[in-house]
């Protein structure tokens, strides 16, 4: 029997909280992990870790460092829906790491504050798809106190962390990736993890970074995803896009989840269509990375974008329009965007939805012929 959790408050009634715990998982997914085999030089072990481990141990590592650190939201203190938080407040005491109402409005206006007055603010909301309550205070509270105020107040020791993304039967409610939203924000900055290593190391960057940052983490990826994860503190640089497979025939983009789809893809294109794909995660939303980006489509001259979210106004409209800007001489063929449709995020329609290695691979053989 499946047990949803249904919450009123302040007039509204939010189900299914808890139903992703209880649904059971589908037998197949749209993407083949690929884990990444090179991990930041530094020194001591490493320890096999799924990503939401990696994040537990960042977030164990970040309040180790710093004492004011506080890391809170809804049921954090119980290790939070995914296990995120496990064992941090026994650890940590109930000082440091603590549960909050079920409102992300006041979650983010409590971290702003916190973050205003000295401390470093840890805040995770639930699902990404819930922090559109918070987006007030996100992008007109966070991402503007420090030029509003002339820079007398300052919350940039403030990180929110929200799991995001197609998860194989969350529907409407629990999938999205509404990372465009927040990119049309001065003031933020954006990163999305691949994998346990790059998870870790982004979110201690983000936690010791000066500016608001939000780190969307791929649910699907939170217990799919294994690595070989250095167990000492290192950070993962914000802005910078990875080369994860050189090419010369056409330039792969995505981030998160969707740069697994793309790895199989290019295998796929080699064996297939003969084509050298360089396949490229973008890592962070805000700022990004155009100089790899325009670097590598001005040797390809070719290049599809892929991203779960819808394709109207989706992060990689911006892409597509700087590309076209900075590289048009390049260009042998148009910029093609694979991408969730512009619907609600379906529920038993899932597979027809988010952008597979199939439509993927249409796109290529598309800008190939072109």
């Amino acid at each position: 029997m499946i047990l949803a959790k249904i919450v009123e408050c302040s007039g509204r009634h939010i189900a299914g909280r808890w139903s992703l715990l209880m649904l059971p998982s589908r037998s197949s997914s749209h993407f083949v992990y690929h884990p990444d085999t090179k991990a930041p030089k530094v020194d001591g072990g490493k320890t096999k870790m799924n990503m939401f481990t990696a994040i537990n141990n960042a977030l164990d590592l970040a309040m180790e460092k710093d004492s004011s650190a506080l890391l809170f939201g809804e049921d954090v203190a119980f290790g939070g829906v995914f296990r995120c938080s496990m064992n941090l407040q026994k650890k940590f005491g109930k000082a440091r790491v603590f549960n909050t109402p079920l409102c992300e409005q006041g979650i983010a206006g409590f971290a702003i504050g916190v973050a205003n007055v000295g401390a470093n603010a840890i805040a995770e909301l639930q699902f990404a798809d819930y922090m559109f309550p918070a987006f007030d205070q996100i992008v007109n509270e966070a991402a503007k106190n420090r030029y509003r105020s002339g820079n007398l107040f300052n919350c940039g020791s403030l990180t929110i962390r929200a799991p995001c993304g197609a998860v194989g039967h969350g529907a409407l409610y629990h999938s999205q990736s509404p990372e465009a939203y927040f990119a049309h924000t001065p003031g933020l900055k954006i990163a999305v993890p691949r994998g346990p290593i790059m998870a870790k190391g982004l979110l201690l960057a983000s936690i010791a970074d000066k500016d608001p940052c939000i780190i969307l983490e791929p649910k699907t990826l939170y217990r799919a995803s294994v690595e070989e994860v250095p167990d000492a503190y290192y950070e993962s640089p914000l802005g910078k896009a990875d080369i994860l497979k050189t090419g010369s025939d056409i330039t792969l983009v995505a981030w998160g989840t969707q740069i697994h789809v793309l790895q199989e893809v290019a295998e796929v294109a080699k064996k297939q269509l003969g084509v050298n794909c360089e396949v490229i995660d973008l890592v962070s939303i805000l700022p990004w990375d155009k100089q790899t980006v325009c670097n590598s489509v001005k040797k390809t001259g070719r290049v599809v974008i892929a991203h779960e979210a819808p394709l109207t106004c989706g992060f990689g409209a911006e892409l597509a329009a700087t590309i076209q800007e900075e590289c048009f001489l390049h260009l042998e063929a148009p910029v093609q965007r694979v991408t969730g449709w512009d619907t609600p995020f379906p529920h038993v329609f899932e597979p027809f939805y988010i952008p597979d290695k199939f439509r993927c691979l249409d796109a290529i053989r598309k800008v190939i012929e072109y």
